[in-house]
């Protein structure tokens, strides 16, 4: 099987802490690592009363002091928030200290809504354009030093971090095979465009310095249990995430609740289970069966996997189950 990697976005529960999501994030890494996962990545999010993790490049470095050997990173970095040699700084600095575990994704979202990105960013102003050309800003900031260069990044300069392309649209595919990077797609919540994004990257792709062939790696959920009955119930945690976020009402991460999606009006329920299209919920051999035809289906090269699930201790068996059906 291919590699999998986890997603985690700190989810801060109902009733819980942001220290104790933080701590959760900590184990749950401990636990990927363990496992045998390959990559742990951390996304950034503003202003959601549900995610702990918006100062992504500080809880990258919690997670890598308190692993040995999993790759961390950012999945992703949302660029336009930040200056290129800011973040290269940043990243710079964890590379120097967790050297060869580090990973760079960006994203061109906001992460957030429009009123919170205006106060990360003091101005909306940025055309979709300046995306590409900050993230080979950023790129060249971790090259080696070059004569008469005034702008440094120390450090950062001469490190060979790996930068990846994020998306859920079109644009981040056609952009990852421009620049010749990786590719990863968040069909975990959105995948309308995903077959026709991984397309497009494939046939577009040119090599470069990093990457001699096309990698693309795919979002997907996973709520497993000993019975399909209970990954239902699990799921449903994550089902009133989106549709809270939906509504222009994002919360905590709230308690599951039975057979939920019969309690809404068709639209939403539609809403929802095209939302978690990219999903294997069940049992662990239902789990097997989804999961592997969405790599049959896909030919992806790698999974990273998230659990949205309130209990802390059934999302640790959630990816225990997903790493053993698929031979981790």
């Amino acid at each position: 099987m291919i590699p999998f990697s986890v997603l985690d976005l700190s989810p801060i529960v109902a009733g819980g802490t942001v220290a104790q999501s933080l701590a959760n994030t900590l184990d749950l890494a401990r636990h990927a690592e363990r496992l045998g996962y390959h990559r742990y990545w951390l996304a950034e999010h503003h202003g959601i009363p549900g995610i702990a993790s918006a100062a992504t490049s500080v809880v990258i470095g919690h997670v890598a002091a308190g692993t040995s050997s999993i790759r961390v990173g950012a999945g992703g970095i949302m660029l336009p928030n930040h200056s290129p040699l800011v973040i290269a700084e940043q990243f710079g600095t964890l590379e120097t200290l967790f050297p060869g575990r580090i990973d760079l994704g960006l994203g061109r979202a906001p992460g957030s809504d429009q009123v919170t990105a205006r106060a990360l960013r003091r101005n909306l102003t940025a055309d979709e354009n300046q995306f590409p050309r900050d993230v080979m800003e950023l790129m060249a900031y971790f090259s080696p030093v070059q004569p008469g260069q005034s702008v440094r990044a120390i450090p950062g300069e001469g490190l060979a971090i790996p930068v990846w392309i994020l998306g859920s649209s079109l644009f981040g595919a056609s952009l990852a095979a421009a620049l010749g990077l990786p590719f990863s797609f968040a069909s975990h919540f959105a995948p309308a465009q995903m077959q026709e994004a991984i397309h497009i990257y494939r046939t577009q792709f040119r090599p470069s310095a990093q990457l001699d062939k096309p990698y693309v790696m795919l979002g997907f959920s996973v709520f497993a249990a000993e019975t399909d009955a209970q990954g239902h119930f699990l799921a449903s945690s994550m089902q009133q995430m989106i549709l809270n976020l939906r509504r222009g009402r994002p919360t905590t991460l709230q308690p599951p609740v039975d057979n939920f999606l019969d309690t809404l009006p068709h639209p939403e329920r539609a809403m929802l289970v095209e939302a978690l299209s990219c999903s294997a919920i069940g049992s662990p051999t239902s789990v097997l069966a989804a999961m592997a035809e969405f790599i049959e289906r896909t030919e992806a090269d790698e999974l990273i996997i998230t659990c949205q699930i309130f209990d802390h201790a059934a999302r640790l068996r959630s990816y225990e189950i997903a790493a053993a059906v698929c031979g981790n």
